[in-house]
């Protein structure tokens, strides 16, 4: 690798003297380029077989049976139309803003195959091509090596092409991939002795959770671990002093969080929960590729399997999807169909209902709400900005009438109103120090390139969880406490004077108003914030998902004890005359506002009644 100049950190300001002693500063870039994100594994323009278009694929794995064929389910998943994504163009363009190079460990994991072929400089996606757009790919990932080569099990070419780079990736995470240079496609079956159609190896790694660590853990590496815990940058233009990910900022802990949880320790019964043959699940493809019983190729002599893993891919996105289909509205260019986005989205949202389970039970005149985390890691996950869940509570008279709401959301002006009610999401932030050399303002931040600092984060943990255990994958709640062995969290509410019920709600969305809002109005290089912002308001404003529905039957207090004291005498009509000539609401009984003849005769018909 050729020697790098260093940079000093804090020289990152340009001053102009505008005259009449009025200096106006200007924060420039962070001052990093294409090696500060310099990743270990294989590099582009290394394959001597290059990654080839799904479509090829298509011709031997798709068109005979949507329900368990691989080519259609991926077209439909955010793995297909990763590359498509309007949403991580809008990013992208925000990243390379702020750190110059950025866009490089972005496109790693969106677009491999454009990766591997060296269009990924420029990096902010502007030499991508044709395929390139294809996403994660069919070819991509069948043939993705294991880094940790395990005799007897791994394919036996594996350890001389793990030998051969110059750079081996140690920690699995931000797309520190080994790909095979030839094109012989790996895959869990061992396939028939007279299979001829194209060069095969059986590869345990596709049955593995690590292999999806390579993108679903994801870490900033300009950015590195102080001995007290903080994320100071490193050397300028450099690679990362350690490609370890426990040594860079988090972005993501999606791959942690479940290998700190139960599931990481053997398959549990969740009793057919997320699908599939399989009742018991473990690993990331257990849950994100059920089985189903069926064949991977279109030929009526390949084998039928019980086990064959669906290439669904579900996830939470739910409307990413519509929004690339009316800017890619070619369906031979995208592979995707009205039939196949609604089946994806579909797909989602029972996923979503399937994370979580909730309860309710009255504690006096308290409403307690418990939402359980039945996934594999943190609820909700993955890449955190503008992802978010809430709980939602209406409260209804006798009559049926809402008298008051809690986590209301605006549909039409998606404005979700959280001063009232629990919401469920991480912030991440730029400390002080580095806001300062930036021009910045400190703490919650949206700027994910330039972030450094966990701000908030309370996202319910998955069965297993210990704060020790996750503190050491970067991924402990934060300005929120959950105790040891915790998978579930309790919210509180008061139940005001006349509730007879209550409806409660447990939304999830994948983005907020204000990330959309952000990445459209801090957007001085192209317009992919602008068509973000007009796909976001064409496909419903990110329209929130209902995970869990509920409803209580709230038993109220008698009104006729009304100081309380466990007797029914005059001293309540006392205090109840009292309060009612103060216009005390309390007094209000009726709730309507109003203190008239009705709120007496409440009282007293509650009185003559006695207290039950």
């Amino acid at each position: 690798m050729p020697k790098m100049r260093h940079f000093r950190k804090d020289l990152l300001w340009v001053s102009l003297v505008a005259g009449a002693g009025v200096t106006l500063s200007f924060a420039i870039p962070a001052p990093t380029n294409i090696n500060d994100f310099f990743g270990p594994g294989t590099q582009p323009l290394t394959l001597f077989d290059p990654i080839i278009s799904a479509q090829q694929c298509s011709f031997c794995h798709a068109n005979y049976n949507e329900s368990h064929e691989p080519f259609r389910p991926w077209a439909a998943s955010m793995m297909g139309q990763a590359a498509r994504d309007p949403l991580f163009f809008a990013c992208l363009a925000i990243a390379e803003q702020d750190a110059p190079g950025a866009g490089d460990l972005c496109l790693r994991c969106h677009t491999p195959g454009g990766w591997l072929a060296g269009r990924s400089e420029p990096t902010d996606g502007s030499g991508l091509i044709g395929e390139d757009f294809e996403g994660v790919t069919c070819n991509f990932c069948h043939r993705m090596v294991d880094p940790e080569y395990k005799p007897g099990i791994s394919p036996a070419v594996d350890q001389s092409i793990i030998n051969n780079l110059e750079d081996i990736p140690t920690s699995a995470h931000s797309g520190h991939y080994i790909v095979d240079p030839m094109d012989r496609r790996r895959g869990p079956f061992e396939l028939p002795p007279d299979f001829f159609f194209h060069e095969w190896l059986q590869s345990p790694f596709h049955r593995d959770s690590a292999m999806c660590a390579t993108c679903h853990d994801v870490s900033n590496p300009v950015y590195e671990r102080q001995p007290d815990g903080t994320y100071a940058p490193g050397a300028w233009q450099t690679p990362a002093a350690s490609h370890d990910k426990y040594d860079q900022f988090p972005v993501e802990r999606t791959y942690s969080e479940w290998l700190m949880s139960d599931f990481a320790d053997g398959p549990i019964d969740m009793g057919g929960r997320f699908g599939g043959n399989n009742p018991e699940v473990s690993t990331c493809q257990d849950c994100h590729m059920p089985t189903a019983t069926g064949r991977g190729c279109v030929f009526d002599d390949f084998p039928v399997r019980d086990d064959l893993p669906q290439h669904h891919f579900n996830g939470g996105n739910t409307w990413v999807l519509r929004a690339i289909r009316n800017l890619y509205p070619n369906d031979s260019e995208t592979f995707l169909s009205e039939a196949s986005v609604n089946a994806s989205i579909a797909r989602a949202e029972q996923m979503l209902r399937d994370a979580s389970d909730m309860s309710l039970w009255q504690d006096d005149s308290t409403l307690q709400v418990r939402i359980t985390n039945e996934s594999g890691h943190k609820l909700p996950t993955g890449y955190p900005e503008g992802r978010r869940m809430w709980l939602n509570v209406r409260f209804f008279n006798s009559t049926g009438q809402l008298i008051a709401e809690r986590g209301a959301y605006d549909d039409l002006t998606a404005v979700l109103e959280t001063s009232d009610t629990k919401v469920y999401e991480a912030h991440l932030g730029i400390s002080e120090d580095v806001a300062s050399t930036l021009g910045m303002t400190p703490g919650v931040s949206f700027h994910f390139a330039l972030n450094n600092v966990r701000e908030f984060d309370n996202r319910i943990p998955p069965r297993g969880f210990t704060n020790a255990n996750f503190q050491a994958v970067q991924s402990e709640p934060v300005g929120y406490a959950y105790a040891d062995g915790q998978h579930w969290d309790d919210t509180q509410f008061a139940i005001p004077p006349g509730a007879a019920s209550v409806e409660v709600r447990l939304f999830y969305q994948t983005a907020s108003k204000e990330y959309i809002e952000f990445l459209r109005d801090n957007n001085n290089t192209n317009t992919a914030g602008q068509v973000l912002y007009d796909q976001w308001v064409a496909t419903g404003k990110s329209e929130p998902v209902e995970m869990d529905f509920q409803t209580l039957a709230i038993e109220q207090p008698c009104v006729a004890d009304f100081n309380n004291d466990g007797a029914l005498n005059f001293f309540d009509v006392q205090a109840f005359l009292q309060a009612f000539s103060s216009q005390d609401p309390a007094a209000d009984l009726t709730h309507d506002g109003v203190f008239n003849f009705f709120d007496v005769q409440a009282f007293l018909q509650a009185f003559s009644n006695g207290c039950p």
